[in-house]
């Protein structure tokens, strides 16, 4: 089996991921000793310093990726969370506190500024090295006065989207949808490497491209209560030629494609 990642196989990680209530079974595939080498692998999911971190065996990508929500650029961000991009697009006009899956949650930074802004969040984040991530800072924001309330409002399910999505449309059940669904699947590789954040380039090595956004917008749509919200580049085309957002809000670098339903 070609693996680009593996994880640490340690008691204390082991440990961590029941505690953090995480499928065990889910890294089966990937458990390893330090040290391994195989020709594909490009990072190593480990227990170090109190959290989980991914560490690139690229030394020019610099230091392990761990996710600290109250610190940093998402500190700043999840403090001022009405004023943010993603905030004003999941909420349209309403003054409801919606309910959202994160479809494609990633580190869960997005999940968080929408949490800060009093929505319930569900996280959904297929890939297992990352819903460890995530799941593993949230529980540390717990922790926090200030990160609390915040996270509490969030639930990382390590499933596909599309297995969650569609479970709720089988049920039948109205209440169950999500006022809202927020995308953000992973940009287009850029022709020139250094443009892209290190992280972001751990985060490809790992992840890979969401070859199923498409698909999973047509999905979002039929389940979503109110509207989808799609993340782009400002530059790109819409996720997909055929089906035009609604409107359309412009930031520096990205827009928020957002189609009521």
């Amino acid at each position: 089996m070609s693996r680009t990642w593996i994880a640490v196989d340690h008691p204390e990680m082991r440990q961590r991921i029941k505690q953090l209530g995480l499928p065990v079974s889910h890294f089966d595939e990937y458990w390893s000793q330090e040290g391994v080498q195989e020709e594909e692998l490009k990072a190593v999911l480990e227990w170090r310093e109190g959290q989980i971190q991914l560490r690139s065996l690229n030394p020019e990508l610099g230091l392990p990726i761990a996710v600290d929500f109250l610190h940093g650029k998402t500190g700043f961000r999840f403090q001022r969370a009405q004023h943010e991009m993603i905030v004003k697009a999941v909420a349209g006009r309403s003054k409801d506190r919606l309910t959202v899956v994160d479809a494609t949650a990633g580190l869960g930074r997005d999940s968080f500024i929408l949490a800060a802004a009093g929505y319930s969040v569900i996280s959904c984040e297929r890939q297992p090295a990352i819903a460890a991530l995530l799941a593993d800072g949230l529980d540390r924001a717990l922790d926090s006065e200030a990160g609390a309330p915040v996270a509490r409002r969030i639930t990382v399910k390590p499933i596909s989207a599309f297995s969650l999505l569609s479970d709720l449309l089988a049920a039948g059940d109205e209440l169950a949808r999500p006022d809202v669904v927020y995308l953000d699947p992973m940009f287009p590789e850029r022709s020139k490497p250094a443009l892209v954040k290190k992280e972001m380039r751990i985060f490809r090595d790992v992840v890979g491209d969401d070859i199923d956004a498409e698909s999973l917008l047509t999905l979002a749509i039929n389940a979503a209560k109110k509207r989808v919200v799609v993340k782009r580049p400002r530059k790109s085309g819409a996720l997909m030629a055929a089906m035009k957002p609604g409107y359309q809000i412009l930031g520096k670098s990205s827009r928020m494609d957002v189609y009521p339903v």
